[in-house]
């Protein structure tokens, strides 16, 4: 055996899953190897899935005058004519440093990479097709966190310009003035409202009866109505049969009810696939699903190989990049016999749309599914100081409280800063906090987050006043101890 090409642990893959599996792996001393496919480290999340989206977004936001047009008209902009350069150079040099502090993390760990195509030989070795040629390696332990790439049907006319996929849109030339999103995933909702408040003429196309099922209604109706609001059309319970390049910027797609649309681009975002393809997989004993994604035990991100792990989106749910770096720890940590803590059972899910979404824990639909007695404050931000100073007109903050045990359930935001006033919901809930908390406690003044006490003296307000506080009990107990213990 070539002890040089022998690693502890080899990574397939540097997106948010490798790259923590392979510091952690690191951090206990073992010898680690990175392969990656791409021209640089980074991965999916890097390069075209959650930095470039995020960056376009608050390129958009800034470039179009977005945040103040509540006090200045739908008119304003801050830069009259944008184009997609614009949008594009903020990119590359957001992307530029990510990259840099990606790499010098691996450095300064003594983490070793390679730019290559990986592809399984034995049980414990794979071979790396790189411009240098062809190597092996061999490893104890393997870590798979190669990703996903956008599902590209058949009957979708992609020619990369005007009718692209999810990592193409980064590539546009032009900025559109009609986009046809197929799909209401969350990378279609997000484009379709980042597009749209460049006052893109944007038609959402989805086969399913509502937005995300998986958001609170209440939450998905208020967002639906934002978007309309805006001139945004979407079509529910509506499938493409076809969709084709006609001319020069048209483009034209028929449904299956034979209704048919035209427009210069159009963005098909229905789902993702693994990139498993090429990975050699039969020859270490692993099969994938009909898309492309390997099955893992979720405690330990083992999968049927006992020395094979996998973590990240090909998993799939939740397919988030804050999920998938704790997977890729986990996954180093139970690989080397290191403790680990398990991933908490409550985690932020973030939409990064305009306006922005985000939720954890129970919603509503979920707390009736399972008999659970609640009840609901909701605050507006426009109800907020903070609000009116931000010119905000909508969004709102919800949160869930058991009757019973006055305990927070889930906390569900639509608006600005949704994904960053999640943390003190996540945080309440994870310490099993309840309703005193935000009654009892003082936010500073103005901010959104006092959206957090006003939601909760909402709910105070139809709540069972009967009802002793959480504290008020604790107190009784302990006043009964003491005397007790004389």
């Amino acid at each position: 055996m070539d002890k040089t090409n022998h690693y502890d642990l080899i990574v397939i893959g540097s997106g948010p899953a490798g790259r923590r599996g392979a510091i952690q792996a690191a951090k206990l001393n073992k010898r680690v190897l990175v392969v990656e496919r791409g021209r640089r480290v980074g991965g999916v999340s890097v390069h075209t899935g959650t930095i470039p989206s995020k960056t376009l977004r608050e390129t958009v936001l800034n470039l179009s005058g977005w945040r103040e047009r509540g006090f200045y008209g739908a008119a304003h902009r801050a830069k009259k004519n944008i184009g997609a350069e614009d949008l594009r150079r903020r990119l590359d040099i957001t992307l530029g440093h990510e990259v840099d502090v990606l790499e010098h993390q691996f450095a300064r760990n003594g983490v070793d990479t390679v730019e290559g195509v990986a592809t399984f030989t034995a049980s414990h070795g794979v071979s790396v097709l790189s411009a240098a040629g062809v190597a092996d390696y061999t490893a104890e332990k393997f870590l798979i966190a190669c990703g996903t790439r956008p599902f590209r049907p058949t009957h979708i006319g992609f020619d990369g310009e005007n009718i692209v996929d999810s990592d193409e849109i980064l590539e546009i030339t032009r900025i559109p003035r009609q986009l046809v999103v197929v799909g209401a995933s969350v990378i279609g909702v997000e484009y379709a409202s980042i597009f749209s408040a460049l006052d893109v003429k944007v038609t959402i196309i989805e086969p399913n009866s509502v937005l995300m099922p998986f958001l609170d209604r209440e939450l998905a109706d208020e967002f639906l109505h934002d978007l309309r609001e805006r001139g945004v059309i979407v079509r529910f319970g509506a499938k493409v049969a076809s969709a084709d390049v006609v001319g020069p910027q048209h483009c034209h797609l028929k449904l299956t009810d034979d209704r048919e649309l035209h427009a210069d681009m159009v963005l098909f975002s229905a789902g993702r696939e693994g990139a498993t393809d090429g990975l050699g997989l039969d020859a270490c004993g692993l099969k994938t699903d009909e898309r492309g994604r390997l099955t893992v035990d979720k405690a330990s991100f083992q999968t049927e190989v006992p020395h094979i792990y996998a973590a990240g989106d090909i998993v799939g749910f939740p397919s988030l990049a804050s999920t998938s770096m704790e997977q890729g720890r986990i996954a180093a940590c139970h690989a080397f016999d290191a403790p680990a803590q398990a991933a908490p059972e409550f985690f932020p899910y973030g939409i990064y749309s305009v306006p922005e979404i985000s939720t954890i824990g129970m919603n509503e639909e979920q707390a009736r599914e399972r008999g659970i007695p609640y009840e609901c404050g909701v605050a507006r931000f426009r109800e907020t100081s903070r609000g009116h100073i931000m010119g905000i007109s909508s969004g709102f903050l919800k949160m869930l409280f058991a009757l019973e045990t006055r305990r927070l359930l889930g906390v569900h935001i639509v608006g600005e800063g949704a994904t960053e006033l999640i943390h003190i919901g996540q945080a309440v809930l994870n310490l099993e906090g309840t309703l005193d908390y935000f009654v009892e406690n003082t936010f500073n003044y103005p901010t959104l987050a006092e959206a957090y006490k006003v939601a909760a003296l909402d709910a105070w307000n139809r709540m069972p006043k009967q009802q002793p506080s959480v504290q008020a009990m604790k107190t009784k107990l302990e006043l009964a101890a003491k005397a007790v213990n004389g």
